[in-house]
């Protein structure tokens, strides 16, 4: 006969992780079993019984000791380390630290108040119950950010406000007095002030009123909130910029090599109102080709330790939403001052090379000019004249509105320029650059700024025209001042993670692509055949994305490493001041060696760097929130409408769908799709039905109909209708 299984008693509890935070706080002090209890408020025979053998058992590890008989301190090699949190959507985190070869996962409990990008101070321990370790959050060193934007939910004698970001895990408690003219339902801007340690949520006030829910410039005012970034300048900041001498002076242009008489064009998109940059083109006598690369001259204006550099510095970039611009300097500079128009003398800072007709750069020459801009061209005006070989710019594409006939010179200036680009953009892909085309999303929008239909953005010839004499510049004055070995902000690109380009492979096989491990030129030549071979397919935008996803991120460093993408060894941001702050730093480093002086301080620079490097990852995610907020706002005028898209994800919780037609992407949650029940099958990225075996996986088309189109969350939800079936011949 066999025995009974005992029954099991309660679990002991883990009281390790509450120990180190006590001891950790005081690390030159030493705790009992007793006191140790006292701080957790616990009485009971059990739990001290509890907290001794947890004791006995770090001593045993050798994380504490014992000072004397009974009484315990920390180690201080324990394992604690300093890193940062970052926040999954389900109320967990994992701790990110450059020592660790792993993040490492914080439970709920062990958050201790921390929000997502909050520096910190933890503890790794491992779980009894699991190998894996574990983290818990012991000091709050650094909050990533005080300021929250969200919907204010306002009772009697206090209100909530609530955040759409599904990283922020709790709401904010804001008391009566400290509501301000916010009514309930506002969308409001709050700072958080306190977090009491037994409180479940922050305590905050409310510093701007924003508006109401789903208002256009709610959201848009939303958006640049969310992420710190401003809208409008301080009033001293204009005050200041509007009077600055902007007058072009005969004793400055006597400082300057005079380049007025230059043929001199510029080349933008359509809607420009700051051209901060210009070509020059002049055949030399030995039959040689000199071309200038002609930038505005911030820095003339923009001069050190004023307002105006101060809000310029702290804002580092210009943001580019898909309504407006919010500038980096004030509209007198960047649409006046500094912007190269047409038939107007500027200061400028110029790179003038002499290239032969194999495009090599036969000598170099950088520094101050003065030049004047003889023709303004779109994009489309300066494709034409190189698609038809033409002087004529049609109506239809021309800015004046009018068919016009293009000088002789410029035209015949244009067509060398894009031979000698296609030159250089060939040896760059030869090197080993990648070239990321990506289809860039559009919208058409009304007078009161609502999207009236969706076009789509391709670089063409004058686009890469422009592209590479820009890039010319930037590696020849990164090369000129990296060589003489001083301290200087170059734009670095770092090779990319093998990790992540393992799972592109994964994702790409699905599709039938492969990528070429080797070498690193194997690899950029297969992810270049990749980007090409996609496209015009249906997969094309997400392999894109996918592949951009696995590249490092470029930044900025006074440690050059190179750039990766781009196969330059020396590349730096010296062509547009006008909306990025490190061109203005750049431009200032390379007068001040070309003057004779000495190297600067690294440390200071890199700093800088960092700044830099951070405000335009923040610019960035406000831009691509402007951009999926737009999709949604288009998308609810099309509810009844049915589309047809790419699956461009697959989870546990549903299927993310792209819209072929306009790029709009939303989800299906799994327990919508009614034709079978559906589990996910993360081997094969797909959800799998378990009677039909029917498997709906990444890349496949599908069509769908809008269920939900939120605006303040920035969310689409998708009706799943059924799967497209191909035909086979």
């Amino acid at each position: 006969m066999s025995k009974k299984p005992k029954k099991l008693g309660k679990k002991p509890k883990d009281f390790t992780a509450q120990i180190f935070k006590i001891l950790s706080r005081e690390p030159s002090k030493s705790f009992n079993y007793k006191q140790i209890a006292a701080v957790l408020d616990l009485s009971d025979t059990k739990s001290r019984n509890e907290i001794i053998r947890d004791l006995k058992i770090l001593k045993a590890q050798d994380k504490i000791h014992e000072t004397e008989i009974g009484k315990y301190q920390i180690i201080s090699k324990a394992e604690y380390y300093e890193g940062i949190v970052d926040m999954t959507s389900r109320k967990t985190g994992y701790f990110v630290c450059d020592e660790l070869e792993d993040d490492v996962f914080i439970p709920f409990i062990n958050l201790n108040h921390a929000l997502d990008g909050d520096k910190v101070k933890a503890y790794i321990y491992n779980r009894r119950s699991s190998r894996k370790p574990e983290a818990e959050v012991l000091e709050i060193l650094e909050r990533a950010k005080t300021e929250f934007v969200g919907v204010i939910d306002v009772q009697k004698n206090f209100a909530f406000v609530t955040t759409a970001n599904a990283k922020m895990y709790t709401d904010i408690f804001i008391p009566k007095n400290k509501i301000g003219d916010a009514e309930h339902g506002d969308v409001v801007l709050v700072t958080l002030e306190d977090w009491p340690k037994k409180a479940d949520s922050p305590f905050g006030s409310v510093i701007k009123v924003l508006g109401k829910p789903g208002e256009h410039n709610t959201e848009i005012h939303a958006i640049l909130a969310e992420y710190g970034l401003p809208y409008d300048f301080p009033i001293e900041v204009e005050a200041y910029a509007n009077k600055i001498d902007t007058s072009i002076t005969e004793e400055e242009i006597k400082k300057r090599r005079d380049m007025r008489d230059v043929l001199t064009f510029t080349i933008d998109p359509k809607d420009a109102k700051d051209f901060d940059d210009a070509l020059s083109f002049q055949i030399l006598e030995n039959g040689n080709y000199e071309i200038g690369v002609h930038i505005a001259d911030v820095s003339h204006y923009l001069q050190e330790g004023t307002i105006l550099d101060d809000e310029a510095y702290k804002r580092a970039t210009s943001v580019y939403l898909v309504d407006r611009v919010v500038p980096m300097l004030p509209e007198v500079l960047s649409n006046f001052a500094c912007s190269l128009r047409p038939h107007e003398e500027k200061y400028t800072f110029s790179a003038v090379f002499q290239l032969n007709n194999k495009a090599e750069v036969l000598d170099a020459w950088f520094g101050r000019t003065v030049t004047y801009s003889d023709q303004r061209f779109a994009y489309e005006e300066a494709q034409n004249i190189i698609e038809t070989k033409s002087d004529v710019i049609p109506a239809e594409i021309s800015l004046t509105g009018s068919e016009y006939i293009v000088p002789k010179p410029i035209v015949e200036a244009t067509l060398k320029m894009d031979e000698l680009a296609k030159i250089l953009r060939r040896k760059r892909m030869a090197a080993g650059a990648i070239s990321f085309d990506k289809v860039e999303v559009k919208f058409n929008l009304n007078e009161n700024a609502e999207p009236i239909g969706v076009y789509f953005k391709q670089s063409k010839d004058a686009n890469h025209l422009i592209e590479e004499f820009m890039l010319l510049a930037n590696r020849k004055v990164a090369e000129f001042i990296g060589k003489q070995k001083k301290t200087f902000i170059y734009r670095i690109h770092d090779e990319p993670n093998e990790d992540k380009l393992i799972n592109l492979q994964t994702v790409i096989a699905k599709f039938g692509y492969s990528i070429n491990f080797k070498s690193k030129k194997d690899i950029s030549n297969s992810l270049n055949n990749l980007l090409s071979e996609v496209v015009g397919k249906k997969e094309q935008n997400l392999v894109d994305t996918l592949t951009i996803r696995s590249m490092s991120k470029a930044a900025y460093s006074t440690e050059n490493i190179g750039h990766y993408g781009l196969a330059f060894d020396y590349y730096s941001h010296f062509t547009s001041p006008i909306r990025r702050y490190p061109d203005v730093m750049a431009h200032r480093l390379l007068q001040y060696y070309i003057d004779g002086g000495k190297s600067v301080s690294e440390e200071e620079y890199e700093e800088k760097c960092q700044h830099s490097s951070q405000m335009e990852a923040l610019a960035a995610q406000a831009e691509r929130d402007s951009v999926k907020y737009m999709q949604v706002k288009y998308m609810q005028d099309h509810k009844d409408q049915e589309f047809l898209g790419v699956i461009s994800g697959v989870t546990e919780w549903g299927i993310y769908v792209e819209i072929i037609e306009n790029k709009c992407e939303g989800m299906v949650r799994i327990r919508e799709i009614k034709d079978d029940y559906y589990t996910f099958d993360d081997k094969q990225y797909a959800l799998v039905g378990e009677v039909s075996k029917n498997m709906l996986q990444l890349g496949d088309e599908v069509y769908v109909k809008v269920k939900n189109a939120d605006l303040v969350k920035k969310q689409l939800d998708f009706h799943f209708l059924r799967k497209r079936e191909l035909l086979i011949s």
